[in-house]
């Protein structure tokens, strides 16, 4: 099992993203941007290598996103339901994301297989999303999954304050 950590709210910005080991030794760089269909972000060893990728595909019935690994579609993730909590399923895989995912505590599995775990922590250095992934071997793919889940997060918080934001104004004109 491998522990990796990500500066809190850098994940899925538009900035350039730093996955750290926990020695704090720099193991990838995630870059790109969001907000359009075809819109992607990609994964790369510091060697330049790209590992995985995210591709933003559709708005309609929801926001869904390809996944790949080494140029190969591994699965394409979408939002199944949020009642009673948010749950998503990346069909090709089988891996379901469920959890807490507004407090950045949720886990990947595999059928009853834990696949990795999302949680936060303050170190000396500021506060630290950290992921532990059980394979090694998944955690490009479980990189790419956790910074959807944080586009989902702060994108859903996003529109939810410009509707108060339009429905306050409305309300005072």
């Amino acid at each position: 099992m491998s522990e990796f950590f990500i500066q809190d709210r850098q994940l899925s910005s538009i900035t350039r993203t730093i996955v750290k080991d926990e020695k704090g030794k720099s193991l990838f760089l995630m870059v790109g941007r969001w907000g359009t269909k075809g819109d992607a972000l990609s994964l790369y060893r510091l060697d330049g290598t790209l590992v995985a990728s995210i591709k933003q595909i559709s708005f309609t019935f929801g926001t869904r996103f390809e996944i790949y690994k080494d140029f190969e579609k591994v699965g394409t993730l979408q939002k199944i339901f949020n009642w009673p909590g948010d749950f998503y399923y990346i069909q090709q895989l089988h891996w379901a994301v469920h959890g807490d995912i507004y407090n950045h505590r949720y886990a990947i599995h595999h059928f009853n297989k834990k696949i990795m775990e999302m949680d936060k922590a303050t170190l000396l250095t500021g506060d630290y999303y950290v992921i532990d992934v059980v394979n090694d071997e998944d955690a490009p793919v479980c990189i790419c999954i956790a910074a959807i889940m944080d586009y989902w997060l702060y994108n859903r918080k996003r529109k939810t304050q410009q509707h108060l934001e339009l429905r306050l104004t409305n309300e005072t004109s």
